[in-house]
C-alpha cells in the first residue's frame, strides 16, 4: 500500500505529466510529410503554372487572328499572299486562308518556307522520352483531360476543322487547343475575314510553354530530392534518437531482470522531453518501486521467520522439558507455557495473513458509503457488552453528525479496533480513552486519544512498521504482534488517507493517534 500512496503523491504532483516538448509523432510526420507536400503542392504549382502560360497565349492568338482577318479583308489576293507570308514569317505562324466556298485558298506555309516545323517523337532522344511521360504523369496527377491530337488532313478545306466552321457560322474568333506528336501544344484560332465569306486559320506552336514547364518541373524535382534526401537523414537522425535509448532502457532491464546488480541505475534522460524521456523515467520509477516492494517483501519474511521462531523455540523447549520433569507443579507450569506458545504461534499466524491479505482485498474491494460516527458508537457498544475495554471508559466527541466517508466497511472496522486495543494496553487502570471525530473541509479525522505514557517524537514512525512494537511494562510478553498499526496505516493508505502518531493537544501524558479520510463528497469527485 505504501507503493499506491507514492505513486498517488507522484500523480497528485505532476511528475507524471505529459512532456510539452515537440512529440515523437509530430516529428516524424514532419520530416515524413516535407517531401509528399513538396511534390504535391510541386505538381499542383506546375499545372496552374501551365495553365497561366496557356490562357496569355489564348489572349495572344485571339487577338493575332483577329488583327490578321482585318488586315487581310479587302485586300488583293497578291496584298494577302504578301500579308500571309510576312506575318507568317515574323510571328511563326502557320497561316491559312480559306474562301467563301470553305477551299484552300492560300498557305504561308506553300507560299514561303515553313517558319516553324513539329517536332518528330521518333527522331528524339531518349531524354525527351522520358521528359513527355513525366508529362504524362503530370497531367494524370492533377486530372488534366486529354487534348485531341493535332493531325494535318488529308484534304484540306474548312470541314476538316471544327473551330473554322464555328468561327464562320457564329462570326466570332475561336481558340482551340492540341497536342502535337511529341506532346508540345498546337493552338488553332479560326476568325471571319471580310464580308465574302473567307476565314482564317492561325496556327501556332509555342514549344517555349512545354519548356519552361518542364524546366520548372525539373526544379520542382530537384526540390523534392533534396527534400528526400534531407528527410532520410533527419529520419536516420531521429532513429537514432529513438533506438539508441530505447536499447540502453532495455539493457538496464535485462540488468534489472536479471537481478546481478542491484545498483543498476535506469537512465532517467531529463534532458527529453518526449515519449522516450517519459518512457526513461517512468521504467526508472517502476524499477525503483520493484525494488522497494522486493525488500519490503523479504523483509517482511525475514520479520516473520524471526517472529515465529521465539515462540516456537520456546515451545520446543517446553515440550522436551516436559517428558522429563516429574514435578506436577512444574510440569503444569510447563503446560502452561506451551499452550501460550500455540496460542500466541496462531495469533502471530492469523495476523501475518491478515496482512499479507490486506492489499490484495483492498484493490479489489467496492467502497460504499460509511458514516464513521455511527460505525465507531457500535464498535465501542460490541466491546464493552463483550467487556474487551479492561474497565477503561471510551467518550466519543463529534461536533457534526453524522460524518461520512467512502470506506470498505470490515476494513475500516478494523482500524478503529486496532487503535482502540492499542490505547486500552497503554492507558493506566481506569483510564479513560476518547475518540474525536471531526470534519475540517472535505476531510474527517478520527482521533484516539489515550492516558498513557505516549510516544516520543523520534520513535511515531518506528510504531508503524511491522512486528515492531512497544508495549506498557506488566504486559504479558507475546500478546500482541506488532501488526495492528502497520495494518491499520495500510488500509488508511488504501482509503486514501493517512495515519499517524501525534501528541495530545491538551499537554497531558498520552498518545494521540490520527486516522484522516476523505469526506464521502470528495471520495466520489
Amino acid at each position: 500500500m505504501a507503493d499506491r500512496a507514492s505513486v498517488a503523491r507522484l500523480l497528485g504532483s505532476g511528475a507524471f505529466t505529459w512532456p510539452r516538448g515537440p512529440s515523437l509523432t509530430s516529428r516524424i510526420l514532419m520530416v515524413n510529410v516535407l517531401p509528399l507536400v513538396l511534390l504535391g503542392g510541386g505538381v499542383i504549382y506546375l499545372d496552374v503554372y501551365r495553365k497561366q502560360l496557356l490562357d496569355e497565349r489564348f489572349k495572344l492568338a485571339l487577338v493575332e487572328a483577329q488583327i490578321i482577318a482585318e488586315a487581310l479583308a479587302g485586300a488583293s489576293n497578291a496584298r494577302q499572299a504578301a500579308l500571309l507570308i510576312q506575318l507568317g514569317k515574323e510571328q511563326k505562324l502557320r497561316l491559312r486562308l480559306y474562301d467563301g466556298r470553305g477551299r484552300l485558298e492560300s498557305d504561308s506555309f506553300v507560299l514561303a518556307p515553313p517558319s516553324f516545323t513539329m517536332a518528330d517523337p521518333a527522331a528524339q532522344s531518349d531524354r525527351h522520352g522520358f521528359a513527355r511521360t513525366l508529362d504524362e504523369w503530370s497531367d494524370r496527377l492533377v486530372g488534366a483531360p486529354p487534348l485531341p491530337l493535332y493531325v494535318e488532313p488529308k484534304v484540306d478545306s474548312i470541314a476538316a476543322w471544327p473551330e473554322l466552321t464555328r468561327a464562320k457560322d457564329e462570326s466570332l474568333t475561336q481558340i482551340v487547343l492540341r497536342s502535337a506528336p511529341d506532346r508540345s501544344h498546337v493552338i488553332n484560332a479560326a476568325a471571319p475575314v471580310g464580308l465574302r465569306g473567307e476565314t482564317l486559320l492561325l496556327t501556332r506552336n509555342p514549344t517555349d510553354i512545354v519548356d519552361a514547364v518542364r524546366r520548372a518541373r525539373s526544379a520542382v524535382f530537384l526540390a523534392v530530392l533534396a527534400a528526400l534526401a534531407v528527410s532520410t537523414l533527419l529520419s536516420l537522425f531521429l532513429a537514432r534518437t529513438i533506438v539508441n535509448p530505447l536499447r540502453t532502457l532495455v539493457r538496464s532491464a535485462i540488468r534489472v531482470r536479471q537481478g546481478r546488480d542491484r545498483q543498476v541505475e535506469v537512465p532517467r534522460l531529463p534532458q527529453r522531453g518526449d515519449e522516450i524521456g517519459l518512457l526513461a523515467r517512468t521504467i526508472s520509477d517502476m524499477t525503483a518501486a520493484l525494488r522497494h516492494r522486493i525488500d519490503a517483501v523479504e523483509s517482511f519474511a525475514a520479520d516473520v521467520a524471526h517472529e515465529i521462531k521465539n515462540p516456537l523455540a520456546s515451545l520446543r523447549n517446553a515440550t522436551e522439558t516436559l517428558g522429563r520433569v516429574e514435578d506436577p507443579a512444574l510440569r503444569a507450569e510447563l503446560i502452561s507455557i506451551a499452550r501460550h506458545d500455540v496460542r500466541r504461534i496462531d495469533r502471530l499466524v492469523s495476523e501475518i495473513s491478515d496482512a499479507s491479505r490486506v492489499d490484495a482485498e483492498l484493490s479489489r474491494a467496492t467502497f460504499e458509503e460509511v458514516d464513521l460516527l455511527a460505525l465507531t458508537r457500535a464498535i465501542v457498544g460490541n466491546r464493552e457488552d463483550r467487556d474487551q475495554n479492561a474497565g477503561h471508559p471510551i467518550r466519543i466527541e463529534s461536533a457534526a453528525e453524522p460524518v461520512t466517508v467512502m470506506a470498505e466497511p470490515s476494513r475500516l472496522e478494523r482500524v478503529i479496533v486496532n487503535l482502540l486495543d492499542n490505547a486500552v494496553s497503554f492507558s493506566p487502570p481506569a483510564g479513560e480513552v476518547t475518540i474525536a471525530i471531526l470534519r475540517d473541509g472535505g476531510m474527517v479525522s478520527l482521533s484516539v486519544i489515550d492516558a498513557g505514557p505516549g510516544i516520543a517524537e523520534d520513535r511515531r514512525e518506528l510504531v508503524f512498521r511491522r512486528f515492531h512494537s512497544l508495549r506498557p511494562e506488566g504486559e504479558d510478553f507475546g500478546n500482541h504482534s506488532g501488526l495492528g498499526l502497520a495494518i491499520g496505516r495500510a488500509i488508511a493508505e488504501a482509503h486514501d488517507g493517512t495515519l499517524t502518531a501525534a501528541d495530545r493537544t491538551d499537554g497531558q501524558p498520552g498518545a494521540r493517534m490520527v486516522l484522516v479520510l476523505p469526506a464521502a463528497e470528495r471520495a466520489r469527485r
